[in-house]
């Protein structure tokens, strides 16, 4: 139902694939951000990374999904 509506409002797989990878890159950016500006720590920095770094796999599954629905 949700990869239905999901299709049918123009999201296609190849967007889920995109927001994957950008997902990648600013889970590195997040955590070099943090640890360069917060100054809280390296922990505080990986949790960073991690959290954003946590979208990249929900997205390739959002891919996969529509993929196979298209």
């Amino acid at each position: 139902m949700i990869v239905k509506k999901l299709h049918e409002s123009g999201i296609r797989a190849e967007h889920a694939y995109a927001a994957a990878f950008v997902s990648i890159g600013l889970s590195v950016i997040s955590w070099a951000a943090s640890l360069q500006v917060e100054r809280k720590g390296e922990e505080r920095a990986d949790r960073w990374g991690i959290f954003v770094g946590e979208w990249a796999p929900t997205f390739f599954g959002l891919g996969l999904a529509l993929s196979t629905y298209e």
